[in-house]
């Protein structure tokens, strides 16, 4: 008798071959190899121009290899695994992430949902190849005071301040497990049963957003989202974002980014706020996109 899959791990991947190399044997080394439970790995190639489907199927046959088709984005790559889901939990991976000895170990965050059945969310400690903070993997909702307050450099004045400090929630202690408003795509664990209530990750956003949004719509549907400093995972970020490849491809990635805010706050808050106020957004959107 097959027995009951716990985990799968889904990992999107687009002309990121370069980095697959490097992360698929961390998660062989230091989990997959102690871990207790049934775990398997899906990488979901988003119709890339490089040689990763032939070279996934003849070096890593452990891994499963979903084609998508196209390069759809991140929401769309990854519920293209998530509608084929059988696991009991299903963590979203970056390509550019890598796991590290005796602190990446998921079956923390599996007996951390099986003991806690209200939190359909729980995202890892995410450090940057310096070694700090990836600040994404710790975030408040971005209404419209803690965006202002991000980014025009008052979170960065008083990085703990309650008031000042919404946009990442400075003020919570990083060294405990603790509810936050949202984690990082980059690294989630997320409960399939939660799933099936509150829907797959939404493919009106392209690239970036859809996170935030996915972890709204749990909270929204009176789930918890956690963030669990026990697990870390280190992200080598901006390798296939902003600061990636080329200037172009780092500028289409800006626009995405700035678009995403802007798709974010006309689906929660431009019907509560006066029309004025998207236009500002807007503006700011603009003004930032030709800066870059």
């Amino acid at each position: 008798m097959e027995k009951k899959l716990d985990l799968s791990i889904i990992i999107l991947n687009y002309n990121g071959l370069f980095w697959l190399k490097k992360l698929l044997p961390t998660i062989d080394k230091h989990y997959l190899k102690h871990s207790k439970y049934q775990v398997e790995v899906v990488v979901v190639d988003n119709n890339s121009e490089d040689e990763t489907v032939s070279f996934l199927q003849k070096n890593f046959k452990w891994v499963k290899v979903l084609e998508s088709g196209k390069n759809g984005g991140f929401a769309f790559g990854n519920n293209v695994a998530l509608r084929q889901n059988k696991a009991r939990y299903v963590m979203l991976i970056n390509s550019d992430t890598e796991f590290i000895e005796n602190a990446s170990n998921l079956d923390i965050l599996i007996k951390y949902l099986d003991d806690n059945r209200q939190v359909a969310v729980v995202g890892p400690r995410l450090e940057l190849s310096n070694g700090q903070l990836d600040p994404a993997s710790h975030r408040g909702e971005p209404h419209p005071w803690a965006a202002f307050s991000y980014f025009i450099g008052l979170e960065k004045l008083f990085p703990h301040h309650q008031f000042f400090a919404q946009y990442h929630l400075g003020h919570l202690d990083l060294n405990t497990i603790h509810q936050v408003d949202a984690v990082s795509g980059a690294a989630m664990m997320v409960r399939s049963s939660a799933i099936k209530k509150v829907g797959l990750l939404d493919e009106d956003f392209f690239m970036y957003g859809e996170d935030l949004d996915w972890c709204r719509r749990f909270r929204d549907a009176n789930y918890q989202v956690c963030f669990h400093p026990q697990v870390c995972i280190v992200h080598h970020k901006y390798k296939s974002g902003i600061k990636s490849i080329n200037k172009k491809t780092a500028q289409k990635t800006n626009r995405f980014f700035y678009d995403a805010m802007l798709t974010y706050y006309d689906k929660y808050y431009a019907g509560k706020y006066p029309k004025f106020l998207r236009r500002i957004v807007r503006s700011y959107i603009f003004f930032k996109q030709d800066g870059n």
